[in-house]
């Protein structure tokens, strides 16, 4: 089945020329770019997130395939829920799901559910889009999205990704799709943000989930960056680095109610 666009001409341009000059906007043409394992990148409306998202993308080699894991806004489907075979359009391109990686997934890791509805108008993996197709127009891409999980399921998805795709023989790289702090003022936001970003640097996935939890720290896609650190950390990730973080106040001026955004690439 193909899945049409859920969020084009609210959070990025539904016109293809616009979408690519939008994005090109955030592109950093004079970034170094590094092999990495996994990154993390946010997924709120371009004029807000773009800037480090396309930090991010910058920043990286492109692989063949990208392993797309993101939270589930809207509450409908499973608990995880892998959409296995189809595409995903989007104004600049089509997407084809790399069915050799999701028939193993979800063959092999028990916990994972195969739910196309969970998919259909959640923005969370839609919104990375738009970079991938600027730089790489035939990316293939196996999307995820979790509604809940302990720990120790997070472990489990991670660990069971990282086990499929040392079998694959070809580059893959899983994105953790998320915004920081949520409508919080801005001190507040960078500091408990700061806190989350410094565990992911340390490649504790553990001590993320238990920051999170413990501070309340409003981060939406914390478990797929548990899930996307496990993963990358059984893949042999040694360091990560923050490429940029910003806050939605550096564009709306309004310091009291902010969504913290980071940028981050593991290797």
């Amino acid at each position: 089945m193909k899945r049409s666009p859920s969020v084009a001409g609210q959070f990025y341009y539904d016109n293809p020329s616009k979408l690519t000059d939008q994005v090109e906007q955030y592109i950093d043409k004079n970034a170094k770019k590094e092999k990495a394992v996994g990154i993390v990148s946010p997924h709120a409306g371009f004029l807000y997130s773009g800037p480090v998202a396309g930090a991010v993308y910058s920043s990286i080699e492109f692989p063949k395939t990208f392993v797309l894991i993101g939270p589930n806004h809207t509450g409908l489907g499973a608990q995880i829920s892998l959409m296995e075979s189809g595409d995903w359009e989007i104004p600049t391109g089509v997407l084809h799901i790399d069915e050799k990686i999701s028939y193993k997934i979800a063959m092999n890791i028990p916990i994972v559910t195969k739910d196309a509805q969970a998919h259909m108008f959640e923005h969370s993996l839609e919104v990375q889009l738009p970079f991938i197709t600027y730089f790489y127009k035939e990316a293939k891409i196996v999307p995820i999205v979790i509604l809940s999980a302990s720990v120790s399921e997070c472990r489990m998805l991670g660990n069971g990704i990282a086990e499929i795709l040392k079998g694959i023989d070809y580059p893959v790289v899983i994105i953790a799709s998320t915004d920081m702090s949520h409508y919080v003022p801005d001190n507040v936001a960078r500091k408990k943000d700061g806190e989350a970003i410094d565990k992911i640097l340390s490649l504790d996935p553990e001590g993320l989930y238990e920051k999170v939890v413990k501070e309340k720290i409003s981060m939406c896609g914390y478990l797929p960056t548990v899930t996307m650190l496990f993963a990358a950390k059984a893949l042999g990730a040694r360091s990560a680095r923050l490429v940029k973080y910003s806050t939605s106040a550096e564009v709306s001026r309004d310091y009291e109610h902010v969504v913290g955004y980071a940028g981050i690439v593991l290797r």
